[in-house]
């Protein structure tokens, strides 16, 4: 245990300034057993502290560790359980009870002691000690008082040793001492028993030394003992003093214990008072609203700049009063609540003031705006709504108080901004696409005054309407291929007339210039547009506080269809919408107030393609370029949905041109009596493809172009063959030759980059044909010389060396100089006149072939002279056999034709 309570002694309590002066092995009481240590200690700093802690093993290694501390004065009761019989239990009661089982019964009475002791020199026996044997509480005082010296006596007393003796470790100088001993005896190793003895007999020697010395001094012993007694006496009147200076110091002691109190009551007070001042000064400050405020909001003028300003700054006010963050326990002052009840009430009438003003001014801008619209009337442009978004902008901070306070007024005045903005509109657009209308049709003095007329009365209206018609009307509509048909029937051949046959079709004829007129109307019409829907748009955003270009996630609990009068929100509706649901807002404003552009783009774009379907190209390009535009700006607003959409109308009708002038392709029929030429698709691919190459420069759209000029390229190779082949005036090769050298032709001047491998098939088209035909049309000129020669080269492909053939009697020399006597000059220079005769009818002379085929019969022509030229020489050599005409015969002969021709 002593070697327990060292290690205590250094581990836990020195670090922390204490002295341990018991301990004693516990476990509780009728649980499993957990062995643990109690200490009584005191502090080595005065003032002094007596605690009782509990020291416990731990669990992870072989430490103790400090559990929990009791201060000393909080122990009301020390329980022995038996004062009589030995028992190990004891209980502690302190703020409960903790009921102890000691290892044994000799360290629970030794730990009691050591309370009892600390009891009586520190909490002057403010502890009670039950079923304690009396001897125990006894022995302390008698063991401290009389068996020690009084030097001791005042150290026990006063907490800085234990009644106990420990073991104390030799120093320095009893160790000298005792070595000094043992080597003087040379057997205190050896003979531990001889060194015993001899010590034993010194000792005694030593003790009767002493006894002799005490009896000698019996004299200086009495005055000694006579001196302690008169110091004791001195130590009693000590005391009694002390005590009674300790009951006086006790009664002042309870004085200043009263004057603290005092001192801290006052305190509570002067902070209370402080606190109580700053709640005041708050509620007054950020509470009270300022008279010209009040009076702003009753009878403030809300139509001067001066008086809008004045309510502006008033609903800022009411509104921080409004949204003051109160501490707890302000909404429960009748004050507060008072206050609380006015600002709603001025909140209430101010907001009313506000939306009945509001709204009389938006009634006010469409009867002045439509008082606007008779100038406008005949000008292809439409009014500047400027002013009045000018004028409006200057409640847009009241606005965004009246959607932060009031929801539903807020909501209300957008509606009815909707409704008196959307009539306007919708009369403005319509008399603007009216105006577009005449303009593209052709304005006259009737229609001018048509336009100026009621809508219902309008005869335009009524034109409009048919030329609009449903989408399958459209199918009748006038087609440029049908036009082109139209232009070249004065010139071309009667096949082309064919063309004209197919369904209920125009015959007007729009020139470059009605087609520019038409391209410059439509610019205009999307160039006006553009401004003013994002002119609304951008104040719809500033005037109803909606954000444009942000979005973060919101949730919808309810959403209705803007046309039916109620716009989507939450189920708060004191609370502002989500970001996300500001900018669906917006959009849902616009569709609502412009929800007539889309059908009029729509009819409007539909009278282009009636008047000319080559009119697509102008509106893809230009609607593609006002679409980029704006989704540049914004891909989720109005104007570029609107544009899409559109966009995709445009898109349909372009696919259809493109689809009808296939179809027509497929349904051309030729004349059998006269020669076919360049077919009329052919020349009106040559013209679209000059136009649209006009058209899309630098064009966003180049992708659709490359497109329909695929399914174009297509369509006419295909077709061209389809038409030579049924072709019974004019040879296939010819007409196969001569329109794909016009394809080709067309494509090297355009540069189409798309079409570069079709150009590259039109080309070997052309070439290969053109080399069928000049064969197919010479033919065999010298045919019995011909005969003869093939007889030659099969001998030779049989075997035969090509100098024995001579020998052969068919083939000897007599037979050769008969044939080429059947061919003089006259007779070569007659047949290719036929032959020139022939060629000429077969060719038209729109492709100016006919010299282009010629050379190259000439070309075939003397190949063949040649062929038999290298035959006689091989096989009759030197024979003299030569033909009766030259290869300069034969180039003068088709100079001399050509040029007779």
């Amino acid at each position: 245990m002593t070697a327990i309570k060292h290690a205590l002694q250094r581990d836990i309590f020195t670090p922390n300034d204490e002295r341990l002066l018991s301990i004693v092995n516990v476990c509780k009481a009728g649980k499993k057993k957990k062995n643990c240590f109690l200490c009584a200690t005191v502090t080595t700093e005065r003032p002094v502290q007596v605690k009782m802690v509990k020291v416990k093993k731990s669990d992870k290694g072989d430490f103790y560790k400090r559990q929990i501390a009791w201060a000393l004065r909080d122990l009301a009761v020390v329980d022995a359980k038996d004062a009589i019989k030995e028992n190990p239990e004891f209980d502690l009661h302190f703020e409960k009870i903790y009921k102890w089982v000691a290892s044994s019964t000799a360290e629970k009475n030794a730990f009691i002691s050591c309370i009892w002791k600390l009891n009586q020199r520190y909490l002057r026996k403010k502890i009670d000690f039950v079923n304690v044997s009396s001897q125990l509480l006894e022995e302390l005082p008698k063991v401290t008082e009389e068996s020690v010296p009084s030097g001791e006596n005042q150290s026990v007393t006063g907490g800085d040793e234990e009644v106990v003796d420990v073991y104390q470790e030799l120093n320095a100088r009893e160790e000298q001492d005792i070595e000094i001993m043992m080597e003087g005896c040379e057997c205190a190793i050896s003979n531990a028993e001889a060194f015993a003895e001899r010590l034993s007999r010194e000792l005694q020697v030593l003790d009767g030394a002493n006894i002799q010395s005490i009896m000698a001094s019996e004299k200086q012993v009495n005055i000694l003992m006579k001196l302690l007694d008169e110091a004791l006496k001195e130590v009693d009147q000590i005391e009694l003093k002390l005590s009674s200076y300790e009951e006086m110091l006790q009664s002042v002691k309870e004085q200043m214990d009263q004057i603290s109190e005092s001192n801290h009551l006052i305190h509570l007070s002067n902070t209370n008072n402080v606190k109580l001042l700053s709640e005041i000064e708050f509620l007054v400050n950020h509470m009270d609203l300022a008279k010209g405020h009040i009076k702003a909001l009753q009878e403030g003028d809300l139509a001067s700049s001066r008086g809008i300003e004045a309510c502006t700054n008033a609903a800022d006010a009411l509104l921080q009063c409004m949204n003051v963050a109160l501490r707890p326990g302000h909404d429960m002052l009748l004050a507060v609540k008072q206050q609380q009840q006015r600002f709603s009430d001025l909140r209430e009438h101010f907001a009313r003031r506000l939306a009945s003003h509001l709204n009389n001014v938006f009634v006010q801008q469409g009867h002045d705006q439509s008082s606007t619209l008779a100038q406008h009337s005949v000008e292809l442009a439409l009014p500047n709504h400027h002013p009045f978004h000018r004028d409006l902008l200057r409640y847009a901070k009241l606005m965004e108080w009246l959607k932060s306070t009031d929801y539903g007024k807020y909501e209300g005045l957008t509606k009815n901004y909707m409704d008196y903005l959307s009539r306007l509109y919708e009369r403005e657009i319509k008399d603007f696409f009216e105006v577009a209308k005449i303009k593209m049709t052709g304005t006259t003095k009737e229609s001018k005054k048509f336009a100026t007329l009621p809508r219902k009365e309008s005869a335009v209206k009524q034109e409009t309407e048919s030329l609009h018609g449903s989408s399958g009307k459209l199918t009748g509509s006038t087609s440029s291929l049908n036009k082109l048909s139209v232009q070249s029937s004065g010139n071309r051949r009667s096949q082309s007339s064919s063309l004209l046959d197919m369904g209920n079709m125009s015959a007007s004829d729009l020139d470059v210039a009605d087609r520019t007129k038409f391209d410059k109307i439509f610019e205009q019409v999307l160039s006006e547009l553009e401004p003013l829907c994002l002119a609304e748009q951008d104040f719809i955003s500033k005037f109803f506080k909606l954000q444009q270009h942000q979005s973060m996630p919101g949730t919808m609990t309810e959403a209705e269809d803007i046309d039916g009068g109620t716009l989507s929100r939450q189920h708060n509706a004191g609370a502002p919408l989500p970001v996300s649901s500001e900018k669906d807002m917006i959009r849902q404003m616009m569709i609502k107030i412009f929800r007539c552009i889309e059908p009029e783009l729509n009819n409007l774009i539909a009278l282009g393609d009636k008047i000319d379907s080559f009119n697509s190209l102008y509106m893809l390009v230009k609607m593609s370029h006002h679409v980029w535009t704006a989704q540049n700006v914004d891909p989720a607003s109005f104007l570029s949905t609107t544009l899409g959409n559109v966009l995709v109308t445009v898109k349909r009708n372009f696919d259809k041109c493109i689809s009808n002038q296939i179809r027509q392709m497929e349904e051309v029929k030729i004349s059998k009596k006269s020669k076919v030429g360049i077919l009329p698709f052919v020349a009106e691919f040559e013209e679209f493809a000059g136009l649209a190459e006009s058209i899309f420069k630098n064009a966003e759209r180049r992708g659709d172009l490359d497109k329909a000029y695929t399914k174009l390229i297509r369509g006419v190779f295909v077709n061209v063959e389809k038409v030579a082949n049924e072709s019974q005036k004019t040879p296939r090769d010819v007409v196969m030759m001569e329109n794909f050298h016009h394809i080709f032709a067309t494509l090297s001047r355009l540069k189409i980059s798309c079409l570069e491998a079709e150009k590259k098939e039109a080309k070997q088209k052309y070439t290969d044909h053109l080399q069928s035909y000049v064969i197919y049309s010479l033919g065999q000129p010298l045919e019995k010389l011909n005969h003869f020669f093939e007889g030659v080269e099969a001998r030779v492909a049989q075997g035969i060396r090509e100098e024995e053939v001579s020998y052969q009697l068919a083939f000897n020399k007599q037979e050769l100089r008969k044939v080429i006597k059947e061919y003089p000059g006259k007779e070569v220079k007659k047949g290719l006149d036929n032959l020139y005769k022939k060629v000429d009818k077969h060719l038209c002379e729109e492709e100016n072939l006919l010299q282009v085929v010629w050379h190259s019969m000439q070309d075939e022509f003397i190949r063949q002279y040649k062929h038999f030229e290298g035959l006689i020489a091989r096989c009759y050599p030197g024979s003299g056999v030569t033909m009766e005409f030259t290869i300069q015969d034969i180039l003068d002969y088709c100079s001399s034709i050509a040029q007779s021709h």
